[in-house]
């Protein structure tokens, strides 16, 4: 549903703006402005979307907590909204687990999967859905003249429907679920989505699928603004896949002078980042495949790559050890600038998981997506169309191969590129998965022994980056937008970019 304007995206920027604004005005009691926001993002006694005013208030009440950071409580909790709210209002907040949240009372308690047929039956002669059930579950009810499924027989298959000449059967499966590339989604005792925490690996494409709303993850909105404020230099490293989020005329210039007057010391590309990525990748191929490991698989998803290690532990020495480009931008931002605080703003729901690491920490000190970065400059009342791009620009420096990370197949485009710039005679065989259900089918491959010696890249979002779960445009848009990007680089391969002779001091 990204890219188009639905009554969920509507809240979820009300949400992140009101949140935001509250950050920015400190002169404002946080604990008495979070109590009157539900009756301002939902205004008078008629509900807009539910046609319940007070439930509508008692969700956004939820997800006002979410969006600082805050737990989830459910119906049966008797709390204010600001029960805790000092909480999101330290220096180090980290996300408490979990990150990705049922708000059980919001959802709709779907079928997880049916099948059964509609008025657009015909009642024919032939009748293929009779003759393909392999449970005698489907027959023609001669009273109305169309197809009857027995529930207590039928396995939903959907071969009925498959053969049906006018589609007049069709499978209907929760949503959310049905997303879920980990099956980490389930039905409780109430008949609500239900997350198994073990399963997940925070991919967000529930929450970007749910049609109710019901599925929301946490924020550091509140906190980032909150460091700006206090005087703490915050550096912004900027995923690839940013150009076109916020309008199609919103240049990296106009991007940079726009997080300037939000308060950031400084914008940079986290391209740089995926060179470096690429550049070690590429030298850890050359040197381990296949003589030390039968196959390498990319690692700069952390759903691809929690998801592989979660199911494949026995190859998990398979999945590259390089660091991602998330941390190696922040790593190089904090060399350079002493006490910085950096922020990566990108497309990614998991990121917010991966920043959340020990090992991490160090590097990253919070994570925003463009969704949320928007409702910050919906705060500010940020004009993008009067505002004079910065100068200086900043968002120069990667190559045409680290800005195609972002795009599905652009990871494994960018090492191949790499390598044979280090080993021109090096041949390398390549397979991308696109969605966690390819890249679980892509792996069981690869443990059966059918790709030994390839190049594996997996992408938690189908469609790369470029479709996550805080983007805002929609993704065939944003496809062609970074393929534009690309064009627009100084320089191809990741091997030439000028802070390769820097991975040293960084992979340390």
């Amino acid at each position: 549903m990204r890219g188009v304007e639905t009554r969920i995206q509507e809240i979820r920027h009300r949400i992140f703006r009101e949140v935001a604004r509250m950050a920015y005005h400190t002169e404002w009691p946080v604990d008495k402005r979070i109590e009157e926001l539900p009756y301002k993002i939902i205004p008078g006694e008629v509900g807009n979307f539910r046609n319940d005013v007070f439930l509508e208030r008692a969700i956004v009440g939820e997800r006002l907590r979410l969006a600082m950071g805050l737990p989830y409580r459910s119906a049966a909790e008797h709390a204010p909204v600001s029960d805790n709210i000092e909480a999101a209002d330290r220096p180090e907040t980290y996300y408490t687990p979990p990150l990705i949240n049922v708000i059980k009372f919001a959802c709709n308690a779907c079928h997880e999967k049916r099948v059964f047929v509609t008025d657009g039956c015909q009642g024919c002669l032939a009748h293929p859905c009779e003759e393909v059930c392999p449970k005698d579950a489907i027959k023609l009810d001669r009273t109305n003249g169309r197809s009857h499924i027995n529930d207590d027989k039928c396995i939903k298959c959907g071969r009925c429907a498959d053969v049906c000449s006018y589609k007049a059967i069709i499978i209907q499966e929760r949503p959310c679920a049905a997303a879920c590339g980990m099956d980490a989604i389930s039905t409780d005792e109430n008949g609500k989505a239900d997350i198994d925490y073990d399963k997940c690996v925070s991919c967000g494409m529930c929450l970007v699928n749910c049609p109710f709303g019901a599925i929301a993850d946490k924020s550091q909105i509140f906190q980032v603004i909150r460091a700006i404020q206090s005087g703490e230099r915050v550096y912004a490293a900027v995923a690839p896949a940013f150009v076109g989020q916020f309008g199609p005329k919103v240049t990296p210039g106009k991007l940079r002078a726009a997080m300037k007057a939000l308060g950031f010391a400084d914008v940079f590309e986290v391209a740089v980042g995926a060179d470096l990525c690429a550049t070690q990748e590429a030298i850890d191929f050359i040197q381990e495949v296949p003589e030390k490991l039968p196959f390498m698989a990319t690692s700069c998803c952390p759903a691809w790559s929690m998801m592989a290690k979660k199911l494949f532990p026995e190859h998990a020495d398979c999945i590259s050890m390089a660091l991602t480009p998330m941390t190696l931008t922040a790593r190089l931002i904090k060399r350079h600038h002493s006490n910085a605080k950096v922020v990566f703003i990108g497309p990614c729901a998991a990121k917010k998981l991966e920043a959340n690491r020990k090992s991490v920490r160090s590097d990253v000190d919070y994570v925003l997506t463009f969704e949320e970065l928007q409702g910050m400059f919906d705060a500010k009342n940020i004009d993008f169309t009067t505002l004079e791009a910065d100068p200086e620009d900043g968002l120069n420096e990667g190559t045409s191969m680290g800005r195609g990370f972002a795009v599905g197949g652009g990871v494994a485009a960018a090492v191949v590129e790499a390598i044979k710039h280090i080993d021109p005679t090096r041949e390398v065989q390549i397979e991308y998965g696109d969605g966690l259900r390819e890249c679980k089918k892509m792996l069981m491959m690869a443990k059966a022994g059918k790709r030994n010696g390839y190049l594996l890249e997996g992408m938690g979002c189908p469609g790369g980056c470029v479709a996550g779960a805080g983007t805002i445009t929609p993704v065939r848009e944003s496809t062609l937008n970074v393929e534009k990007f690309k064009k627009e680089a100084a320089e191809v391969s990741s091997t030439a970019s000028p802070y390769v002779d820097r991975l040293k001091d960084v992979e340390e």
